[in-house]
């Protein structure tokens, strides 16, 4: 109608871009105003509003690996901002994404993940699947594996990815890396713990503990970054 006014759409209004219910629940991905949320069997899983720790996931990662050619593992796709990061490395050669979640992996091929609105030929593999599977099948296999399929070690999207955390699940990741590749886990809250854990194995070295602070509707959150070099066998000398 002429003269009419439109109407005004709240910043908070939800506007659902998908939903799935699988073997390992439901997922739900959604709009609230300009942020894309992700819901992962009734657990807030993450948003965009601040994307800055899930991207440095992948550059702090990147930064400790020499060379090129280099191939990646990334174990969770969320929004996609952590492999869209590791793409953006001319260095990669090679991307491996292992989620869990079909609905996810269909939902980037219709271009609905603000990381990813489109997915590149020739460097990217989606790859429907636990990612405990993946690396217990590829030994020696990346120069970087990186993990973020929980909010963290202490708040678990599935209870049975805790098995990731515990030493043999470390352990694997550790032996899916060439002979200094860098294990890279990112977590909510900062995870000293962890970082102790991996340091008691004898297949890591240099392990670091980050933090880094984000702040969001005026409040500071710490998140964290644990961060480890695969060893090397004194045939394969120093990384550089």
């Amino acid at each position: 109608m002429l003269g009419q006014t439109p109407p005004v759409i709240a910043e908070d209004e939800l506007h659902e871009l998908g939903r799935d219910s699988g073997a390992h629940g439901e997922v739900v991905l959604r709009r609230r105003g300009p942020v894309t949320e992700l819901v992962v069997d009734g657990v807030f899983a993450m948003d965009d509003v601040d994307t800055s720790t899930e991207r440095a996931l992948a550059t702090e990662a990147l930064r400790r690996c020499p060379g090129a050619d280099l191939r990646v593992l990334v174990g969770g796709l969320g929004l996609g901002w952590t492999a869209a990061t590791v793409l953006a490395d001319p260095r990669v050669a090679a991307v491996d994404v292992a989620e869990l979640q079909p609905a996810l992996v269909g939902w980037a091929g219709a271009g609905l993940l603000p990381g990813l609105p489109e997915l590149p030929a020739g460097r990217l593999r989606l790859l429907v699947g636990d990612v405990a599977d993946t690396l217990a099948g590829s030994p020696g296999r990346w120069d970087a594996v990186l993990l973020d399929v929980d909010n963290g070690p202490a708040f678990l999207v599935h209870q049975f990815n805790a098995g990731l955390y515990a030493g043999a699940g470390l352990t694997a990741a550790l032996a899916a890396l060439r002979p200094g590749g860098v294990l890279a886990i990112w977590s909510s809250d900062p995870a000293p713990e962890l970082a102790g854990r991996l340091a008691t194995l004898p297949g890591a070295t240099d392990v670091e503990h980050l933090v880094l602070p984000v702040e969001r509707d005026g409040r500071r959150f710490d998140h964290a970054l644990v961060l480890a070099r695969a060893a090397q066998s004194p045939a394969d000398g120093p990384t550089g």
